[in-house]
């Protein structure tokens, strides 16, 4: 398993060698605001494993997020009025990482814009059978 051997910023508040505002934690998992939000109730979901991408994380850790997500998402929805939010997670640099550990932005979508924004180019699907083989026998 691939791990996050550089201190980040999320294994020093994994330590307790950064203060965060936490707004869950268990075994696996902990959630806290991001100091740099972009939207009022914006959170971070991250996993105790130092994992740095998503597919570098154990089946146990990505289980423990996956169960904690939509409780989180609807704790923010509820402390802030949102009526709606996004899940971002970003892999490798070039994806828009920026902090080397697996982590998810719960995003708030508020009615005065503030939140995510997105573009969304679209791209020809075309003959892709093969492709769709590929990635099925690597499952």
């Amino acid at each position: 398993m691939a791990r996050d051997d550089e201190t980040t910023i999320f294994t020093k508040i994994l330590r307790n060698e950064i203060p965060c505002h936490r707004v869950y934690e268990d075994d696996h998992v902990l959630a806290f605001l991001d100091i740099n939000p972009i939207a009022r109730g914006h959170t971070l979901v991250i996993p105790r494993e130092p994992a740095v991408t998503l597919d570098q994380l154990s089946a146990e850790s990505a289980a423990a997020i996956g169960a904690v997500l939509p409780r989180i998402a609807r704790a923010v929805m509820a402390a802030t009025g949102a009526k709606a939010f996004n899940i971002l997670q970003n892999n490798g640099a070039e994806a828009h990482q920026a902090v080397m550990h697996v982590h998810f932005h719960v995003i708030p979508k508020h009615a005065d814009g503030s939140g995510l924004g997105i573009g969304w180019k679209v791209e020809k699907l075309g003959d892709v059978a093969d492709l769709a083989k590929a990635i099925a026998d690597a499952v």
